[in-house]
């Protein structure tokens, strides 16, 4: 795995280990799960993240 990249979580999440986290890789966006950092990771486009963004949101 990148160890370079810098994850992020939402500020929502209030500290919670139980969450996902996301990293920008280039033009990509990958989601990881918190609470295993050396496990799988999924990997969008940007565009493709940015409607499923826009998509929970519309849902909220």
């Amino acid at each position: 795995m990148n160890r370079d990249l810098v994850w992020r979580k939402s500020s929502l999440s209030g500290g919670q280990q139980n969450c996902v986290e996301v990293a920008q890789i280039g033009d990509s966006v990958a989601v990881r799960d918190s609470k295993d950092p050396d496990g799988p990771r999924l990997t969008f486009t940007r565009s493709v993240w940015l409607d499923f963004v826009a998509g929970l949101k519309g849902h909220a």
